[in-house]
């Protein structure tokens, strides 16, 4: 999937945790940005490897794309570096949740993801596409919708608490 598909994989995520928690909607949206943006960084050509291409290129040349930082592990680890060092619970939750989109959107390509690195079976849903294809727009767009459905539904909500 493309980065534009991530982002806004991470803030529907973001979001539809937003109806169910009590926990600051806008860090929630922040941080799950942050998060869907993340596992790339093992592309030097994404979003984030083209911000930090010297760690993008390290983390490929010892990992390959979508593997480690595609990997169940690899979320379990930044959940313990978040643990450690971010006291506010919302960042990480947004971080993670971001994360967690854009590894199961990158289940949805042909090539899937190593979801249980270090083995190195690759896991895809039973429908995939490639990445920029017109499939790829129309999860976009659902996912662009389902944004604005949430973002209205925490909207009403706040206005009837006025």
């Amino acid at each position: 999937m493309q980065g534009n598909t991530h982002i806004i994989g991470g803030i529907t995520a973001s979001l539809a945790f937003a109806q169910i928690s009590n926990d600051n909607p806008l860090v929630l949206v922040g941080a799950g940005v942050i998060g869907a943006l993340l596992p790339d960084i093992c592309h030097s050509g994404s979003k984030i490897g083209r911000k930090f291409p010297i760690i993008s290129k390290t983390v490929n040349s010892l990992f390959g794309h979508r593997s480690f930082t595609h990997s169940l592990l690899f979320l379990f680890l930044i959940w313990m570096l978040l643990h450690t060092f971010i006291p506010y619970e919302s960042i990480s939750l947004g971080i993670l949740l971001g994360m967690a989109s854009h590894i199961f959107l990158d289940m949805g390509t042909k090539k899937g993801v190593k979801l249980f690195f270090p083995v190195s079976i690759s896991v895809r849903l039973p429908l995939t596409t490639k990445t920029g294809s017109k499939v790829e727009k129309v999860v976009f767009m659902l996912l662009t919708m389902l944004s604005v459905f949430f973002s209205y539904e925490m909207i009403v909500k706040l206005i009837d608490t006025v």
